[in-house]
């Protein structure tokens, strides 16, 4: 029996030494086939200092722990623009994630940046996001005097509140592509509202937000006859395409186009102005006007209702939120629960509260 348990350890380092061979592989293909200007594996930094994987790089890592977390799953029932309810073919903050993956890695891979590591901010870009979309964002920041943006709470939740408040421990290079994607909404495309990228990765996942959402909240808004095609200013269809594809087509292959061979990653200037001038078109006749706007005096108030019911209860709230108002106050703590329920969640947490059982069941 001892001899068999020594073979059977000796069997186990083994595998253990081939399999970090894989890891080492990884990183020097990414060291001898990368562009110039991408983040490497090897190079990535953790606050806190943890074995690395013998068989993924450390920005895979992150992907995977992102993806694994309970914030990540709650993204398929959170509002991207119309709320979930009114049909099933409407994004919603999941499948967003997904979309705003998919084109990060298409031009990352174009560009010979890291993959693993636009995955990883891309996946995790919106986990803070509030349940109703933006209305809840703006919100939660009247709620909180320091106010409230989402790309920051996604970096908390991340590393605050995920793994009853351990955090995952991410790299800082992923931390900080989630921190910089979002633009504030009065700026233009390329404005960065919490500094710009320190990485070309990062750079890739705010193009790919910005694309993203622009052609599929485009669709949504077509398929609830809010806007019709022919109702795009002319001048960004010229510049763009007649239609969704070819405007998605024309936006991801300038961004490959314009950067390729250089350290910086942007638009040309054409499809930069075209694009900024799509996006003003969206807020003003889809995000902040028109029907998909109708439920949400009712939205802000359910959570209205949620942040003075918790606010004036704490005691009532989950153990981890418990311990976050004992650190920060009741305030944090309330405003980090709320945040991060989605919209059915709010839901039925304000009827338990606040409408009689025997009425809800009517």
């Amino acid at each position: 029996m001892a001899t068999q348990a020594r073979a059977e350890a000796k069997l186990s380092r083994t595998r253990s030494v081939a399999a970090l061979r894989i890891r080492e592989r990884t990183e020097d293909l990414e060291q001898a086939e990368l562009a110039d200007g991408a983040t490497r594996s090897a190079d990535a930094r953790r606050d806190l200092p943890e074995e690395p994987s013998p068989t993924r790089t450390a920005f895979a890592v992150d992907r995977d722990r992102i993806v694994h977390s309970k914030a990540f799953r709650r993204l398929k029932h959170k509002t991207q623009v119309f709320l979930a309810p009114i049909g099933d073919h409407y994004r919603t903050r999941l499948t967003h994630t997904l979309e705003v993956t998919q084109i990060g890695r298409a031009m990352a891979r174009a560009l010979r940046l890291n993959e693993d590591l636009v995955e990883a901010m891309a996946m995790g870009h919106d986990v803070g996001h509030t349940p109703f979309g933006h209305v809840g964002e703006e919100l939660l920041a009247t709620f909180l005097p320091e106010g409230f943006r989402h790309n920051a709470q996604s970096v908390r939740v991340l590393e605050m509140i995920e793994k009853n408040g351990a955090g995952l421990n991410l790299t800082h290079e992923v931390r900080d592509g989630i921190l910089k994607h979002s633009a504030p909404t009065e700026g233009g495309l390329e404005t960065a509202a919490w500094g710009v990228p320190e990485t070309p990765e990062g750079w890739v996942v705010r193009f790919a937000d910005k694309i993203a959402y622009l052609h599929h909240d485009i669709d949504d808004a077509m398929r609830a006859e809010i806007v019709r095609e022919e109702d795009i200013p002319p001048s960004v269809r010229t510049a763009l395409g007649r239609d969704r594809a070819e405007r998605l087509d024309t936006m991801v292959y300038d961004v490959i186009v314009t950067s390729y061979g250089k350290r910086e990653v942007t638009m040309s200037d054409e499809v930069l102005e075209a694009t900024n001038a799509l996006r003003k078109y969206m807020f003003e006749n889809v995000y902040l006007a028109g029907p998909a706007k109708t439920e949400d005096r009712k939205a802000q108030g359910v959570l209205w209702a949620l942040l003075q019911h918790f606010e004036k209860h704490p005691e009532v709230l989950p153990s981890e939120h418990r311990r976050i108002a004992e650190r920060e106050g009741p305030k944090r703590a309330v405003a980090d629960y709320v945040a991060g329920m989605t919209d059915r969640y709010a839901l039925d947490t304000y009827a338990s509260i606040f409408i009689p059982t025997v009425w809800s069941h009517l």
